[in-house]
């Protein structure tokens, strides 16, 4: 779950915490954005071609946290373009969404699709979010207890709390 949030925010989203941003739009950009990003080095992608196709991957991901129509049935044909299909391997064994010989774009986009899946399956689709404030459009998995977080982060609320506040004022 935290690999498709860091890959939407990374390679999509074009507005964060008030303030326009530009994301990666060469392959060797992108490489770079995800090795900074990406904290375990052992599956990280390791060429241009792949942190491309990455990105193609994080564009058919941002719409299911953003609740748009056609998101699921869109997460269902990245399902099935990857090959997400239970696998256990290792030793001891472990668990994985893909093929045991998938590639690295194969694999992420399998294991970050079927963690999403799983997630809207139980019916906890609301947690996947965007945040509210005005100028930012990161995404989050909301972990509250009672799945009211609005803001991606604390700047992103009191900004939009100070914004309200300003309004009331001149009201």
């Amino acid at each position: 779950m935290e690999l498709a949030v860091v890959l939407v925010n990374t390679l999509v989203i074009t507005q964060a915490r008030g303030r326009p941003v530009e994301p990666p739009e060469s392959g060797a950009e992108r490489l770079t954005a995800l090795t900074a990003a990406v904290t375990e080095p052992a599956g990280r992608p390791r060429e241009a071609g792949d942190a491309d196709a990455l990105a193609a991957v994080a564009e058919g991901l941002h719409p299911v946290f953003t609740a748009a129509p056609g998101a699921v049935e869109e997460l269902n044909a990245m399902l099935v373009r990857h090959g997400a299909v239970p696998c256990l391997y290792g030793e001891p064994p472990m668990l994985s969404f893909h093929a045991r010989d998938a590639g690295t774009v194969d694999a992420w986009a399998a294991s970050m699709g079927t963690a999403l899946a799983m997630v809207i399956g139980v019916g906890q689709g609301v947690r996947l979010r965007s945040c509210e404030a005005a100028g930012c459009d990161l995404v989050f998995f909301d972990v509250t207890r009672n799945a009211s977080r609005r803001f991606c982060g604390l700047s992103c609320q009191n900004r939009a709390k100070a914004t309200a506040y300003r309004a009331r004022r001149r009201a």
